[in-house]
């Protein structure tokens, strides 16, 4: 899978990336001309987004759900979130799902996971019956179709095929939608930092058509802070990532550990280390540029140290230089072409901590994930205007 994520496979697919941010800009922030649009549910359509895009470079074609209105697809943004809740219920607990216990405590959600393994299966039959194979396009499903062990010379089962698929939607669709959706609320709760952004991406850029991926975007400094501070406050995956103790052991911080025991840090503890960052609840994209963090090149080397929403290794997300391309475009897009601010009253909090929420969770200003092997979520909900 590696060649569907190089640099030169990158630049042959940002043309169908900037189809969909077109509909996304369009559909999240359009429809007047000089006055502000009624709330819309910024996560919804970010979902709508990831899914699109996902759905084009994986299986060759769209799920349409940013342009269409297909009641089956669309439903699937939701029946994903179900399937990863079971998930995260009977992986740490596989005794559930081999007594098969899980289909009676939880039926409503196993019900929804069947219905998007469906889609899933539906998604990869459609895609190994089509034309596309034939063609010039090589979607990431090509390079599956395609790829061969190296000692055995077999290529994929139809079942392993599958399963790599849901990796693909489930990767590509939850993790950008999430990080697109934190950042636009973290921005609309901070205006110094939205205007600075707007600012710098309508000064970069004479139109929003010339904005694409190449020197002038990579300048956009604080566009890319904003995106990184918005992991950091908020990460896509938020827990642990685990990973087993291998024979012969290991010692942690003094502590050995035999074989087979899982181990892992927290992504949100990680990022929000007082030791490596300071107003570690603060939302300071600033913090990211070397001539404006207090420590320095060391503060941002710090930062960098514990920063790790992809994971690190050779585990590590293939899809980094795909989900910051995505990410840039639509967020560069949308702030070069519209004005957007919180909707008023308790729609603008949605989203939002509050007391009663419970232990860390009643921060007003920090976006509130719910971690379930993706990442649920809610809003923010704003209102967008044509620039002037």
């Amino acid at each position: 899978m590696s060649h569907a994520f190089s640099d030169s496979a990158l630049k042959g697919v940002e043309d169908y990336v900037l189809t969909y941010v077109r509909s996304y800009v369009s559909k999240l922030a359009g429809g007047t001309t000089d006055s502000w649009t009624p709330a819309r549910d910024v996560s919804t359509w970010s979902s709508y987004l990831g899914f699109d895009v996902m759905g084009d470079l994986s299986f060759g074609r769209s799920f349409n759900m940013l342009e269409g209105d297909i009641a089956e697809n669309r439903e699937a943004a939701f029946l994903l979130t179900q399937a990863a809740k079971r998930h995260n219920v009977t992986g740490p607990m596989p005794w559930l799902h081999q007594s098969g216990l899980d289909r009676i405590l939880f039926r409503k959600i196993n019900q929804d996971r069947d219905k998007y393994l469906a889609f899933s299966r539906k998604q990869v039959g459609q895609r190994t019956q089509s034309d596309v194979w034939k063609s010039d396009r090589k979607d990431f499903f090509y390079y599956l179709l395609n790829s061969k062990d190296p000692e055995t010379g077999q290529g994929f089962h139809k079942a392993e095929l599958w399963g790599e698929s849901n990796t693909l939607i489930i990767a590509g669709s939850d993790t950008t939608s999430t990080t697109l959706t934190s950042t636009i609320f973290y921005l609309l709760h901070n205006p110094a930092a939205l205007s600075r952004l707007t600012s710098e991406i309508r000064n970069a850029f004479p139109s929003a058509e010339s904005i694409r991926s190449g020197p002038a975007l990579n300048a956009c400094a604080f566009l890319r802070a904003c995106i990184d501070e918005a992991m950091r406050m908020s990460p896509p995956v938020g827990a642990i990532l685990p990973r087993t103790v291998l024979p012969g052991g290991i010692e942690i911080l003094g502590r050995k550990l035999p074989a087979g025991v899982g181990v892992g840090s927290p992504i949100y503890a990680l990022h929000h280390h007082p030791d490596h960052v300071p107003d570690a609840f603060a939302y300071r994209p600033e913090r990211w540029i070397a001539a404006e963090n207090e420590a320095g090149e060391d503060g941002v080397a710090r930062l960098h140290g514990v920063f790790n929403p992809f994971s690190i290794g050779p585990r590590g997300c293939i899809g980094k230089p795909m989900a910051y391309l995505e990410l840039s475009l639509a967020l560069a897009r949308l702030v070069w072409a519209y004005d957007m601010r919180l909707a008023p009253g308790d729609l603008g909090r949605i989203g939002e901590g509050r007391k009663g929420l419970g232990q860390g969770r009643e921060r007003e200003d920090e976006f509130q994930l719910e971690d379930i092997f993706v990442s649920n979520k809610e809003g923010p909900m704003a209102e967008f205007k044509p620039r002037q």
